[in-house]
């Protein structure tokens, strides 16, 4: 029990440091990408930018507005980054390492993204504000239908392993990483994911053009800041989910020779691929313009769903014929 706990705090403690950093690694590579310098002031190529940032945030006063609803407005942000924070228990990082190992991983996860929008919906709706609200109410609508597609692209991998346990999931991929059998439900996945975590090119909940800053318009200093950290850990932890479901958590490549693959530890691996997906993240963000909200739903609904229920009955047709096998926990 009190390795747990340590090592429970081991991981939050280095997990809110990484999603800081990713903030620094975002405008860097985009910086890369776009052909200009990027943050390059403060530190060695401005490493300590997200640093200097963090103290900007929390120098600024912490504003709460007389008509705002008081409780909930500050209970907000602590939902939205406690709920992300929370779905990282069940991942298993290497084959060691990890906070718990239930057997309903995949749903417990399912459950935290799902409660996630409380923070977002109540965010806007304490805010009595009217660009805040709208802002709400396109993050609910928003993660509500993609988390629907979520759940639909994850169950072709439950199918193939029998179990809803994650480390399961990831020793069944010894002898070939699912992506191969599952890559619509990957694909659709982290569609899903992308939506879910509001990045662009699917952060019309707080588009700027047109909604100023959206659910968190009425927000400044460490409240801010809580929002700003549960979008960075939300696309860490879709990342760390895609490569635990499709690529083989921290096994590495099967191409690789034996010898050589354990010479690097199975965390490294994990993180590596991680790091990858996360870069893919920011490269959207680089190259693909916001859509309208009713395109968003309209490609959700008409694209998503087929695909994903598609997904599924071909899973199921395939285990039952016995073209792919499973490995039952």
């Amino acid at each position: 029990m009190i390795y747990k706990l340590i090592e429970l705090s081991v991981i939050l403690a280095l997990l809110i440091p990484i999603a800081a950093m990713l903030v620094w690694v975002e405008r860097r590579l985009i910086g890369i990408w776009q052909d200009r310098l990027g943050p390059n002031r403060v530190g060695p190529f401005g490493i300590l930018q997200s640093l200097a940032d963090l103290l900007k945030i929390l120098g600024k006063d912490e504003f709460t507005p007389k008509f705002a609803d008081k409780v909930i407005f500050i209970a907000a942000p602590v939902i939205a980054a406690t709920t992300v924070l929370m779905s990282f228990v069940v991942v298993p990082f290497s084959d060691t390492i990890g906070i718990s190992d239930l057997n309903i991983g995949v749903l417990f996860f399912l459950a935290m993204t799902s409660l996630a929008v409380y923070g977002v919906v109540l965010a806007g709706w304490a805010s009595k504000n009217k660009y805040a609200l709208l802002g709400s109410m396109r993050a609910a609508a928003q993660t509500i239908s993609y988390e629907v597609f979520m759940g639909l692209s994850v169950m072709g991998v439950v199918l193939i392993t029998g179990s809803f346990n994650l480390r399961d999931i990831v020793v069944a991929q010894q002898d070939g990483w699912f992506i191969q059998s599952q890559l619509i439900g990957f694909v659709v996945f982290l569609v899903a994911g992308i939506a879910e975590s509001h990045r662009l090119p699917f952060d019309l909940p707080e588009a700027e053009t047109e909604l100023t800053a959206g659910f968190h318009t009425e927000y400044s200093g460490l409240k801010f800041a809580l929002f700003f950290l549960g979008e960075y850990l939300g696309v860490t932890l879709i990342s760390a989910m895609s490569v635990t479901l499709f690529f083989g958590g921290y096994l590495p490549p099967g191409f690789l020779p034996s010898e050589w693959a354990n010479m690097i530890p199975s965390l490294v691996w994990f993180i590596g691929k991680v790091f990858i997906l996360i870069m893919f993240f920011i490269l959207l963000r680089t190259s693909l313009p916001r859509p309208r909200f009713d395109q968003l739903l309209e490609f959700g609904w008409k694209v998503m769903l087929p695909l994903a229920l598609f997904n599924l009955l071909l899973t199921a047709v395939l285990k039952l014929t016995g073209v792919i096998g499973g490995v039952h926990a």
